[in-house]
C-alpha cells in the first residue's frame, strides 16, 4: 500500500461542482415547496430536477455523486416509512385490518391480471407478462406517506387504511424482487429453489407476530408494573437526546435484523415507528404528573400568550411587589423544570431531530434518485410510447380500481337505501322499548333510552356516538334531527326516518372523495418498481425470445418490452401524486366552505382522526 492509499487527500472542489450540486439542492427545495402550495405534489417535481440534473437529462452530476445520493435517498425513504408507522393509530388498525388487506390484495392481484394483455400487446410470454405485473403490483410506500404528510391525511381513517394498504403491496413487491431473481436465475440453468420465495414471506410474518408477542406480554407487564408502583424516572432519563438515541438504535437494529433475515427493510422501519407509538400510547398515565407546580402553570399560561402576574394585596408596598415579580421571572426563566415533567414522545423526538432534515434534504434525494433512473432518451420511439401509455391506462385502472373498497353502494340504489333505514329504525325503536321496561323507575333521563344520535365536532365533522352507554347529552344535534327526537321516548310517540338516524349508519359515505383518494394515492409506483424491472431485464427475462418472433433473436422485442413496462411506472409515479393533490386541494376548500355553512364533511367518517 502506498502513501497515497493510505488517507483520502483532500482537494477544494472546483467550482462548477459546488454551482451544480448547491443549484440541485435548491432547486429541489424551491419546486417542492412551489408544487405543494399549488397541488400538494412537491415530489413530482422533485423526480423532474433528479431527471434534468442526472443521467436521464443533462448529467451534470457525477456517477459517484448520483450513486451516493441514490444510498442517502435510502436513509430518507427508511425515515418515511418510519414516520409513517409512528402516526399510526392502533385503534383504527386494527379496526380497519380486513379493510386494509382487501385494498391490499386487489391492488396487487388486479395489476397482476391486466398485465397479461402484453401478450397482445407486444407479443410477449407469459413469464414476461408476469415479470411485468410484478414489477407494476407494488405501490411506492416513499410516495405515499409523502402524500399522506403533506395533505395532513396520516392520522385519518384513510390515512391509516391507505398506509397500511401500501405497505402490504410493498412487501408483496419485495418479495417478487426475490421471485424475478430467482426465476431469472432459473432461466440461466440454476435449480429452482422454492425456499427464496417462501423466506421473504415467513420471515416478515414472524417480525410481525414477534413484535406484537413481546409488547403485549412483556412490554406491557413491565409497564404495569411501573404504574402499580408510581416510578419517578430520574430527569436525565426524560432527556429528548436520550429518547432520540433509543429510537435510532432500536429502528437500526430492526431494519438490520430484518435485511439479515431476507425480508424488507422498510417493513422493518414500519413496525419499528408503529410500536414506538403503541408504547407511547401505554405510557400516557405515566407521562401526565398527578400536580403540577406553579411555576409549569406559570410557563404553560405564557406559551398560551397569557401573562398571570399575582395581584399585590392591600397595604403591600410597591418595593414588595417588584420583588414578587422578580422571583416569579426567575423561576419562569427555568423551563427545563416543566418539560422535564414529561417523557419525550416518538413522535415529539422526530418532530425535534428528524424533520427537517428528512423535509430538507434526505427525502428530495429519494425522489430525485428515482428520477436518475427513468431512461427518457429512449423512450420516445413511436411504438413504445402509445403502448406505453395503453399499458399505463391499465395499470392505472388496476390500483384505482381499490377505492371500490370505499363505495358505499347503496348510495346508488335509494329504495335499498329506506328498506335499510326502516328496519335499523324499527330494531332501534324496539331496544330502546326493552330498555324502558327493565329501567329502574328513578332513571328518569330520557337520553339513556335513546337509540345512537348522530352528534356534530366541533370541526364540522360528524360521528355516531352511543349514548345509551355513556349517558351524556349531545352537544350539538345534527340539523335533521330535532331536539324532541331524544325525548320521544317518554311521550310514547314514534319518531319518523327524518327525525332520527339509524342505530349505526354504514361508515362509507356517499362521496366519492374518500374512494378516489384512496384509489388515486395507490396509483404511484417507485423505487420497487424500477428495481423488478431491472432484474428481470438483467436476469434475460424481457430478452428472452416470444413465440412470434419465428426462432430469431427476441433482443429488440426485450428492449421494447422493458421500456413499455418503464413507460407505465414512470407515468403512473406522476399520475397518483398529481391527481391525488388536485384531489385534496378541492376537498380542502369544500370542507372550509361547509365549517362555515355548517354542512356535511366531503370525507365524512373518513376524515376524522
Amino acid at each position: 500500500m502506498t502513501a497515497s492509499q493510505d488517507a483520502l487527500a483532500y482537494h477544494e472542489p472546483r467550482i462548477r461542482t459546488m454551482l451544480i450540486q448547491s443549484s440541485f439542492l435548491l432547486a429541489l427545495n424551491w419546486v417542492n415547496t412551489l408544487l405543494d402550495q399549488l397541488i400538494y405534489c412537491g415530489l413530482v417535481g422533485q423526480l423532474l430536477v433528479g431527471m434534468a440534473w442526472g443521467v436521464p437529462g443533462a448529467n451534470w452530476l457525477e456517477l459517484d455523486v448520483q450513486l451516493a445520493i441514490q444510498q442517502l435517498g435510502y436513509l430518507g425513504l427508511l425515515l418515511l416509512v418510519y414516520e409513517g408507522g409512528l402516526s399510526t393509530s392502533f385503534s383504527q388498525l386494527k379496526s380497519n385490518f380486513m379493510l386494509s388487506s382487501m385494498v391490499a390484495m386487489t391492488g396487487v392481484g388486479v395489476p397482476m391480471a391486466l398485465s397479461f394483455v402484453l401478450m397482445r400487446l407486444v407479443s410477449a410470454t407469459p413469464l414476461q407478462a408476469f415479470a411485468a405485473g410484478a414489477a407494476l403490483c407494488s405501490t411506492s410506500i416513499g410516495t405515499t406517506f409523502t402524500i399522506l404528510s403533506t395533505t395532513g391525511l396520516a392520522k385519518t381513517r384513510l390515512g391509516v387504511v391507505l398506509g397500511s394498504a401500501a405497505m402490504m403491496d410493498d412487501v408483496a413487491g419485495l418479495v417478487m424482487v426475490q421471485i424475478i431473481s430467482n426465476v431469472g436465475g432459473a432461466e440461466q440453468g440454476s435449480s429452482f429453489n422454492p425456499v427464496v420465495i417462501i423466506r421473504p414471506i415467513m420471515v416478515a410474518i414472524g417480525f410481525a407476530l414477534g413484535l406484537l408477542l413481546i409488547c403485549r406480554f412483556v412490554i406491557r407487564v413491565l409497564v404495569g408494573r411501573l404504574r402499580g408502583h408510581k416510578t419517578n424516572f430520574h430527569p436525565r432519563m426524560r432527556s429528548p437526546r436520550l429518547a432520540f438515541v433509543i429510537h435510532m438504535l432500536y429502528l437500526i437494529g430492526l431494519v438490520t435484523g430484518a435485511q439479515y433475515a431476507g425480508t424488507s427493510g422498510l417493513f422493518a422501519a414500519y413496525l419499528a415507528g408503529a410500536s414506538i407509538s403503541w408504547f407511547d400510547e401505554l405510557l400516557t398515565p405515566l407521562n401526565t404528573p398527578e400536580t403540577e407546580s406553579p411555576a409549569s402553570e406559570q410557563i404553560q399560561s405564557r406559551q398560551d400568550g397569557i401573562e398571570l402576574r399575582p395581584q399585590p394585596a392591600r397595604g403591600t408596598s410597591d418595593m414588595q411587589t417588584a420583588q414578587g415579580e422578580e422571583d416569579l421571572t426567575e423561576t419562569s426563566a427555568r423551563p427545563e423544570v416543566a418539560i422535564q415533567t414529561k417523557i419525550v414522545t416518538g413522535e415529539q423526538t422526530y418532530e425535534m431531530f428528524c424533520k427537517e432534515p428528512l423535509k430538507r434534504i434526505l427525502s428530495p434525494l429519494f425522489f430525485a434518485s428515482i428520477g436518475f433512473s427513468m431512461p427518457i432518451t429512449r423512450m420516445f420511439a413511436g411504438k413504445v410510447l402509445w403502448r406505453g401509455v395503453v399499458y399505463t391506462i391499465f395499470m392505472a385502472f388496476g390500483k384505482l380500481i381499490t377505492g371500490i373498497w370505499l363505495i358505499r353502494l347503496s348510495a346508488f340504489c335509494p329504495t335499498t337505501l329506506e328498506k335499510v333505514k326502516q328496519a335499523l329504525l324499527k330494531f332501534a325503536t324496539f331496544s330502546a322499548a326493552r330498555l324502558r321496561k327493565t329501567k329502574p323507575r328513578c332513571d328518569i333521563n330520557p337520553s339513556r333510552d335513546s337509540p345512537r344520535i348522530r352528534i356534530k365536532r366541533s370541526d364540522g365533522s360528524k360521528q355516531d356516538d352511543d349514548l345509551a352507554a355513556s349517558g351524556q347529552e349531545p352537544q350539538k344535534q345534527d340539523s335533521h334531527v330535532p331536539a324532541a327526537a331524544a325525548g320521544a321516548d317518554s311521550t310514547g310517540d314514534r319518531p319518523s326516518v327524518s327525525q332520527v338516524s339509524s342505530s349505526k349508519l354504514p361508515s362509507k359515505p356517499r362521496s366519492l372523495y374518500p374512494a378516489s383518494i384512496l384509489g388515486l394515492a395507490m396509483v404511484a409506483r417507485g423505487e420497487i418498481g424500477y428495481l423488478i424491472a431491472s432484474l428481470a431485464e438483467t436476469d434475460g427475462i424481457f430478452s428472452s425470445q416470444s413465440p412470434s418472433s419465428g426462432g430469431t433473436s427476441g433482443q429488440q422485442g426485450a428492449s421494447e418490452m422493458y421500456l413499455v413496462v418503464v413507460w407505465a411506472i414512470t407515468l403512473c409515479t406522476f399520475i397518483g401524486p398529481l391527481c391525488v393533490g388536485l384531489l385534496v386541494k378541492r376537498v380542502k376548500a369544500l370542507q372550509e366552505l361547509r365549517a362555515r355553512s355548517s354542512g356535511d364533511d366531503p370525507l365524512g367518517l373518513w376524515g376524522v382522526s
